[in-house]
């Protein structure tokens, strides 16, 4: 990486885009080539031949787990999903006071209450095995926390979870009181794996600058909802959605999209600011969607093909394809998510990213500390008197 004399600062491009600040284990993605990945394994590949407590393994682990470990790994996660007598009997005021903002808003306060509940202590005071158990716990709860928030923003009473169910049956069954359909459950689950870790996000770097501080677990984690709640990250599977409502009828397609592309207005659910190809996630979620079928389906692919169409000819040069969120929202939309909890699911999944990189980066005792240049009015200038 580069280096200054005396520490002088340096120009870097706007958002930081390319800079490589640290070394990782944890993944990478290949933007040019549409690739990615979680350790040495493809993501894709491992959303379409494992469950979602293999890659879980995976990520906090850094192998694959064998017969004997999937078993272990399994009954220790599953009993870790249920909430501690203190934060249950909170929830419902938490559910009140987020009811506008939704359960991902509600999240960062019971996760962080979760964390206090349980006596999450400094990373930088703690062993690395004590440090993954913070670590397991808070990504076990996750799903409990949501699916409780949402219930009782609808009135309802929270499900308990089950510890036969696998980590995703096991979250639409809190969802939704049922036990859900087996073809459902691996769509979720596969949409879920595929979302796990995707490199240095603004979400994971969020995490990973509170975990250089040394701060405790729970903290990383709540700072990374707060970047993944922004609809520029982690908040357009719904806004995909709501893109396809306002179109309405495959004849109105080019009419929208040239009158909103011409504005200036950004499509959601299309463009990535990494993959300059298409990007793999949605290759894959398309190909679930389709399995599944119906006349939102066949809307979705007839917008995109549109969409890709018009904004290579009214935006010649870019490379303008669709990214995750556009089908992730169809196929929750099939499996019967409410929208509300699209973003949410997206954060169930990708708490274990962020906790393997936080693992990681607590490894590193340098803490992150850039520069910025000021250009205010030029100091100093006297202080006038009152």
């Amino acid at each position: 990486m580069p280096t200054t004399e005396q520490n002088a600062p340096i120009d870097v491009p706007r958002g930081l885009k390319g800079v490589i600040v640290t070394d990782t284990c944890v993944g990478d993605v290949r933007g040019l080539e549409g690739f990615y990945h979680y350790r040495e394994y493809s993501a894709v590949e491992l959303a379409e031949s494992r469950g979602f407590e293999d890659v879980w393994h995976l990520m906090f682990h850094g192998a694959l787990p064998d017969a004997a470990e999937r078993a272990a790994f399994t009954v220790r996660t599953a009993a870790l999903r249920h909430l501690p007598a203190d934060v249950a009997d909170a929830l419902p005021a938490i559910a009140r006071a987020s009811a506008l903002s939704g359960p991902l808003a509600g999240l960062r306060t019971a996760l962080s209450l979760t964390g206090a509940s349980a006596g999450f202590r400094p990373l930088y005071d703690l062993t690395p095995d004590r440090r993954r158990a913070d670590a397991l716990a808070a990504c076990a709860v996750v799903p409990t926390l949501l699916t409780a928030l949402h219930r009782l923003a609808q009135g309802l009473e929270p499900v308990e979870p089950r510890d036969d169910l696998p980590y995703a049956a096991n979250y639409l069954y809190m969802l939704t009181g049922e036990e859900p359909e087996p073809v459902r459950a691996r769509a979720v689950e596969r949409y879920l794996i595929s979302t796990v870790d995707h490199g240095f996000n603004a979400s994971t770097f969020t995490a990973r600058v509170i975990a250089s501080t040394g701060a405790d677990l729970a903290a990383c984690l709540v700072g990374a909802i707060g970047a993944l709640s922004g609809p520029l990250h982690g908040g357009a599977p719904s806004r995909a959605l709501d893109t396809l409502d306002a179109i309405g009828t495959p004849d109105r397609i080019d009419g929208w999209l040239r009158e909103h592309i011409g504005a200036g207005e950004r499509i959601m659910g299309f463009g990535h600011p990494v993959y300059r190809t298409e990007d793999p996630r949605s290759r894959m979620l398309k190909g679930i969607a389709q399995s599944f079928g119906g006349d939102l389906v066949d809307f979705a692919v007839q917008v995109e093909a549109r969409a890709e169409a018009l904004l290579a000819e009214l935006k010649p040069g870019r490379e303008l394809h669709i990214n995750v969120e556009f089908f992730a929202g169809v196929v929750m939309e099939l499996c019967g998510l409410p929208r509300e909890m699209f973003t949410p699911t997206f954060a169930a999944a990708r708490v274990v990213g962020w906790s393997a990189n936080i693992l990681e980066q607590a490894e590193d005792s340098k803490i992150i500390r850039p520069s910025a240049r000021y250009v205010g009015p030029p100091p100093p200038v006297p202080v006038p008197a009152a």
